[in-house]
């Protein structure tokens, strides 16, 4: 008999139990999600170099700590076991001041940030705005005829950039006999299908009955996807190229960077982007920055400042989202919460989370076994509270 693989004992379970029918699936997902274009068709926006990531900062400082959570008083590192916390990484001041690991995770490598990808292909909208290629209040239909028809056909790029699209669509992540589910399919993330890709099914969505355009944020995938055809159209470049270009290589991120395609080609930029977490806090401080990087402006100040300011308040009180952030708003597929931090997130615990005023970043990445996780989602809030007031007593 054989004995156990290097693989099976890091992991738990061999290489050959994962498939596109499980990938995302406890405890598969623990390794699935830093290898997704082992999984899924990906397009490479950076390459992994030679040089490599730099050595891990020890955590100590935040790692011994007891933080305060819905289960009472607990160790940090316990709440990171018990969150499927794959990575941490906290800067203060540009500088890192703490990695975390699991076992399972290679230092540096990447990790599928799930809807953190929609805030990055936001970022690709604004510098393109700034370059006066896009019109955030342009109707879709300009640069996407092909949603005439749509739900889509009737909406504004604004409509889509703050998730107030009347769309007849749920996020039914977990419901495998559903528009989603097709949808997924369409995207290449479950097997099955019928050779459809995203544009053909973005492009018959239909909108709400009763329900006009602009009036509540409901978070809904497919526009984000949309997005991505948008910045491809007003620019002529695809989201690839465009990451790289105008993101990946002026915050001379380290990679590994991916992002899945369907069987067109097209980047699904709702949700496939793979990428570690330094490099992912390297977006959270150009944002801290207002877009500038390293001396060089990378996305407009006043693009920066309306994410992270503007947004209708109205809209988010009327979504399902309130009891996630209270006194938040949402621009620019970027939440406020309303208490001095925004943030990006994504499904299964992937976090990126700025604080301007104590000149904090903090990446969490996971492979929480379920897509969404209330309790666990209210601990994180709770526990980046807890992380930034650590690093002020450092």
């Amino acid at each position: 008999m054989a004995g156990i693989t290097a693989f099976e004992k890091r992991c738990g379970f061999p290489r050959e139990a994962v498939h596109l029918g499980n990938w995302r699936m406890s405890p598969f997902n623990r390794w699935s999600f830093q290898n997704v274009p082992e999984m899924v068709p990906s397009a490479i926006i950076a390459p992994d170099p030679n040089a490599g990531e730099a050595p891990p900062v020890d955590a100590g400082w935040l790692l011994g700590r007891k933080v305060t959570l819905s289960q009472g008083v607990e160790g940090v590192e316990a709440f990171l076991r018990r969150s499927h916390t794959d990575a941490l990484c906290v800067l203060r001041d540009g500088k890192v001041i703490g990695d975390w690991s699991a076992p399972w995770v290679r230092h540096g490598a990447p990790h599928l940030v799930f809807s953190i990808s929609k805030s990055l292909t936001a970022i690709l909208a604004g510098v393109l705005e700034g370059q006066g290629l896009f019109d955030p209040d342009a109707p879709v239909v300009r640069y996407l005829p092909e949603a005439e028809g749509s739900a889509y056909g009737t909406a504004t790029c604004r409509h889509v950039l703050d998730m107030t699209v009347s769309l007849d669509f749920d996020e039914a992540y977990l419901e495998p006999e559903s528009l989603f589910a097709r949808y997924r399919q369409a995207m290449g993330w479950n097997p099955g299908g019928r050779g459809e890709t995203l544009l053909p099914f973005l492009s018959a969505l239909q909108p709400l009955p009763g329900e006009p355009h602009g009036r509540v944020f409901r978070y809904r995938s497919p526009n984000s996807d949309v997005l991505g055809l948008l910045v491809e159209r007003a620019s002529g470049e695809r989201v690839p190229d465009l990451l790289r270009e105008r993101l990946t290589g002026p915050l001379g991120m380290r990679g590994p960077v991916s992002i899945t395609v369907d069987g067109a080609g097209a980047a699904r930029t709702a949700g496939g982007v793979s990428m570690a977490p330094r490099d992912l806090a390297r977006v959270g401080e150009m944002m801290r920055n207002g877009g500038a990087f390293d001396g060089r402006q990378i996305v407009p100040a006043a693009w920066v400042h309306d994410t992270i300011t503007a947004g209708d308040r109205e809209a988010w009180l009327r979504s399902d989202f309130v009891t996630l952030f209270a006194e938040g708003r949402y621009r620019n597929k970027w939440y406020q919460t309303g208490k001095g931090s925004f943030c990006a997130i994504g499904i299964h615990g992937q976090w990126l989370v700025v604080n301007p005023a104590s000149r904090t970043v903090i990446v969490k990445m996971a492979s929480q076994p379920e897509p969404i996780d209330d309790p666990v989602d209210q601990d994180n809030i709770a526990f980046f509270d807890a992380v930034i007031a650590a690093a002020d007593a450092r």
